[in-house]
């Protein structure tokens, strides 16, 4: 057929490459990670995650404006819990006064219709920097996953939208779905992270919260007890398959590029929509690499969303969402 078929036809211009683009991302794309901490006037930048932020509630509720003014519709939400309120059980995480829910208030004062995630798990509120109860040397599944059905209906009662269990305890969709139910919050969606990996890439975020697992005799040193093995590829269906049986709406990857065959494996398979979390590291190394010179951040930042979504994610979680809303506002 050659010369009457030239692809390179269809590449000549800016005009029809983006006429025949197969992958389109937009604001109504992103998901907008949040850090809150206690406190008036504060907005701290995070040494390891350059131009992102830990905000205190006032404004907190000043950046959702913005972020809302850019047509990013989504935030999920993370507190930094003072070291004074963190014990094994995560007592703090029911307070109905706590950070989370005076967070997720401040969030629909500020802008009603800004859909709320809310972060569940026990690492933020743990002495140990552990998602559950740690006894013995080992985490407590079934104790924790109750702890965690607690903490997600508190979050519903604050006026949550969805909670975002990021665990990966064994039952905790099902826990939480039950205890939600019966307590009539049944508009209340659930994320799970259900292919969550044990990955090295997390290591800002434990840094922007101060959840790192502890050094301790007794204490597991990482989270491979409960989060999968980067090496596992079918074992991300079978989770993913039994969250949705339990009653997962949305189900999530994270973290998003090493990853990506995974994403497309899932959305292969499910029916309910995929989340993929750009996580922390992925964030820090892009931010490193552009203040180098070395790579053009806007470029990178684009390209890389672009293939999250185009690997089959509907919903990109990324600490890139308000440059990426800018740059195509």
């Amino acid at each position: 057929m050659y010369p009457l078929r030239r692809n390179r036809r269809l590449r000549t211009t800016e005009t029809i490459r983006s006429l025949v683009r197969e992958t389109i991302i937009s604001p109504n794309d992103f998901l907008v990670p949040l850090f809150v901490v206690e406190g008036k006037g504060v907005k701290e930048e995070i040494a390891s995650m350059p131009n992102y932020y830990r905000y205190s509630l006032d404004l907190l509720a000043k950046e959702v404006k913005e972020l809302w003014n850019l047509g990013l519709k989504s935030v999920l939400l993370f507190v930094k819990v003072p070291e004074n309120l963190k014990d094994n059980s995560g007592t703090e995480a029911l307070n109905a006064e706590g950070l989370m829910q005076r967070a997720i208030k401040t969030v629909k004062d500020a802008v009603p219709e800004m859909l709320v995630m809310t972060d569940v798990a026990l690492d933020p509120y743990s002495i140990f920097g552990h998602d559950g109860i740690v006894s013995e040397g080992k985490i407590l599944n079934d104790d924790t996953t109750a702890v965690l059905a607690e903490m997600a209906l508190s979050h519903a009662k604050a006026g949550a939208d969805f909670v975002a269990p990021s665990d990966m305890m064994d039952g905790r969709i099902f826990e939480m779905r039950t205890l939600l139910e019966d307590e009539g919050f049944h508009d209340t969606g659930i994320m799970s992270y259900s292919a969550k990996y044990a990955s090295a890439f997390y290591g800002p975020f434990r840094d922007a919260l101060d959840s790192a697992p502890v050094d301790k005799k007794d204490i597991p040193k990482n989270k491979n007890t409960y989060q999968m093995d980067p090496a596992n590829r079918e074992e991300a269906i079978k989770e993913t398959l039994m969250d949705i049986q339990e009653g997962a709406d949305i189900v999530m990857v994270k973290p998003g590029l090493c990853y990506l065959d995974i994403v497309r494996d899932i959305r292969n398979t499910v029916d309910v929509p995929v989340a993929v979390y750009q996580v922390s590291g992925e964030y820090a190394m892009i931010k490193a690499a552009a203040e180098k010179g070395w790579l053009d951040h806007d470029a990178v930042v684009l390209e890389q969303t672009t293939a999250i979504k185009r690997a089959g994610a509907q919903i990109i979680a990324s600490y890139f969402a308000k440059d990426v809303a800018k740059l195509l506002f």
